[in-house]
């Protein structure tokens, strides 16, 4: 997709490398070649080694399907519906050494329909996630989010707990 849009775009497979240390350095060489201000991560399926992702320390964001903390991990959407949840959502947060346990940016909340199936229900908060990680990451961009003391922090101030949307409900600016 990135390169028929006319984007640089590359793809480094860990098949040739004997750990995962040693292929997120080389990850973290190539990234690094592009000095970016933020790395934005989606549909990452591997864990981050720490060394990673202390090198991109503020700098790195994540989007997930769930209400984290609730939900970390894989199968989220399988994970709500067996758990009887009546809510769900997706979060945006930074990357730490603690999987999907970084600090949270926002969170957008949608209710799980009566008798929704484990597709239906990613789907909608798939189309969640299209809509929170652009707001996120433009925050990021124009300075208004940053990671400050282990903690995210919007327009000055410390975030306590995430801004939450509802899936209806019109995005803040």
């Amino acid at each position: 997709w990135a390169a028929s849009a006319g984007l640089h775009c590359e793809a480094l497979s860990p098949r040739g490398f004997p750990d995962r240390e040693s292929y997120d350095r080389a990850l973290a060489e190539r990234v690094e070649q592009f000095r970016p201000g933020l790395v934005a991560l989606a549909g990452y399926m591997r864990i981050l080694s720490p060394a990673f992702v202390d090198r991109f320390e503020g700098r790195m964001l994540n989007i997930h399907p769930s209400l984290l903390p609730r939900h970390r991990g894989l199968h989220t959407h399988r994970r709500v519906l067996e758990a009887g949840d009546h809510v769900h959502g997706a979060s945006v947060h930074f990357v730490t050494r603690e999987l999907d346990g970084g600090p949270l940016v926002i969170q957008a909340r949608l209710p799980v329909r009566d008798g929704e199936d484990e597709k239906a229900l990613a789907s909608r908060v798939l189309a969640q996630e299209h809509r929170i990680y652009p707001l996120a990451i433009g925050w990021f961009a124009t300075g208004r989010l940053e990671y400050l003391d282990g903690k995210g922090w919007l327009d000055g101030r410390p975030l306590d707990r995430p801004v939450v949307v509802e899936e209806d409900v019109e995005l803040p600016a």
